[in-house]
């Protein structure tokens, strides 16, 4: 698959036209809703009969305020396929067109004096228009994560150069998904990283490599994050990349620094470029984080204490053993802590741990076994809906830990980490994050790691509220817990 089909097969799930089409239809959608609340329903203000007026002299301008709309839109740049433009900037862009149609629309009935018009009708439109435009934009960003998860409208991505800043990409690309874009693998000339496999990402060898790997593995696009100082051989990539018709993109060199460091601004045509600090999890933030998990925790305890209480009572009828399973754990900067679940395995499970890692030939820094003779009756529904994991509220009770995080490790996998494995070890741990939203037990140790630096690095209350939402389907569809 070279880049034109996998052009072609983007273009198959979203051509160009269907958003605009879709949202002038949206705008005469509105003026008719408006239209009905205004002169049916009378919302806010009773309309009199010499002011009644039928929808049609409404059409008119119903299509100058689409027109108006779509022009903003295009010299805008909403209509561009952006990947990972977040949605509230859509919904910024959408309010500008929103507001300068309502504003020439309002000098038209100004200049043309039209027998019949009503000005809150167009305030009603305006707000509708927004909404149904937002809307739209949801179910587009659902209806073409569908598609990707289908492997439709998928990029495959090759980067060139696995240092700091190609595995900042490899990150982002990993833990956004949604994006479209699936890592194939990444070429470097030091084959202790270039030979070596992250996860489900393979390192393909030398940068020399190149042309081979685009054929051999299909690629759309390629990524190179090389210094300048290379600056021929990055020439030569995107020369035999044009070749084959591939894409490429080029992280420019101050993005060594940290992808998170660096803020670009343009004056006049002229690109700024910002260098800013990591944000770290302190002070307020770190306030705010914890009175968020406070809130959720101390609302919802009516709901989880009776949780609590049933399952308690059945983990003791089953066996009359203990209800609660405490385990040492590694939390923030390697502080270890006692961890609470609830006891889903036979009273001495421990003892058989390394013998079954091996038998079964688990990763030992994250070692998943599928159908763990260990597992008890109680302990295997516990598990499947993440309900063993309850307890883990009174050590977000107690501050050590947070409702979203990376999960916290055993000691003893903590021992088998390489050095950039520790810093998912660099904020509190969590009852549940990104790579649980991510596949859970499907996603290697690897990937597992890069995903939670990338939430270290973007952290933000609303990309914990967002981890939370996306939480909640995966415990019912009980997706990737063994």
């Amino acid at each position: 698959m070279n880049g034109n089909t996998a052009l072609s097969e983007r273009q198959q799930i979203e051509s160009r036209w269907l958003m605009p089409v879709v949202d002038v239809l949206l705008v005469f959608v509105a003026f008719g809703i408006a239209y009905y609340l205004r002169y049916q329903w009378q919302v806010f203000r009773p309309v009199f009969d010499p002011s009644r007026s039928d929808f049609f002299p409404y059409l008119p301008y119903a299509a100058l305020y689409a027109l108006v709309m779509w022009v903003n839109y295009r010299s805008n740049g909403l209509y561009k396929q952006v990947r990972g433009r977040a949605w509230l900037e859509e919904v910024v862009l959408i309010g500008n067109g929103v507001t300068t149609a309502t504003v020439i629309l309002l000098a038209v009935y100004f200049a043309l004096q039209p027998l019949v018009t009503s000005r809150l009708m167009l305030a009603y439109v305006a707000g509708i228009s927004l909404v149904l435009l937002a809307v739209a934009r949801i179910i587009r960003r659902m209806v073409l994560a569908h598609f990707r998860n289908k492997g439709i409208g998928v990029h495959r991505v090759l980067i060139v150069g696995m240092g700091d800043v190609g595995q900042s990409v490899l990150r982002t690309l990993v833990s956004r998904r949604e994006l479209g874009y699936t890592v194939v693998g990444y070429l470097d000339d030091n084959p202790e990283r270039g030979e070596v496999d992250l996860g489900r990402v393979s390192g393909l060898g030398k940068i020399e490599n190149l042309e081979n790997v685009i054929l051999a593995q299909g690629i759309d696009l390629v990524i190179v994050t090389l210094r300048w100082e290379y600056y021929d051989t990055i020439i030569e990539i995107a020369r035999t990349a044009r070749q084959e018709q591939i894409d490429v993109r080029v992280v420019p060199d101050i993005f060594q620094l940290n992808l998170r460091q660096v803020q670009v601004e343009n004056l006049d045509g002229i690109p700024l470029l910002g260098i800013g600090s990591v944000p770290e999890l302190r002070g307020a933030s770190r306030l705010l984080k914890r009175v968020l998990d406070m809130a959720i925790v101390l609302l919802a305890a009516p709901l989880w204490l009776l949780f609590l209480a049933v399952i308690s009572i059945a983990i003791k009828l089953e066996d009359g053993g203990s209800i609660l399973y405490k385990t040492k754990r590694v939390g923030e900067h390697g502080r270890e802590f006692f961890m609470y679940k609830f006891r889903s395995m036979i009273p001495d499970a421990d003892k058989y741990r390394q013998q079954l890692i091996a038998q079964h030939e688990q990763d030992p820094r994250h070692p998943k076994i599928v159908d763990d003779p260990r597992i008890t009756k109680v302990g295997k529904f516990i598990r499947r809906t993440s309900l063993d994991e309850l307890p883990n509220l009174l050590n977000v009770l107690r501050g050590e830990m947070s409702l979203v995080g990376p999960r916290p490790p055993l000691p003893d996998e903590v021992a088998l980490y390489e050095q950039w494995h520790r810093q998912r070890l660099q904020t509190i741990p969590g009852i549940t994050g990104l790579w649980q939203v991510s596949g859970r037990s499907e996603v290697p140790f690897d990937e597992m790691v890069l995903m939670d630096i990338y939430y270290i690095e973007n952290w933000s209350v609303l990309f914990d509220v967002q981890i939370l939402f996306m939480t909640i389907p995966k415990v019912l569809l009980r997706r990737g817990a063994y």
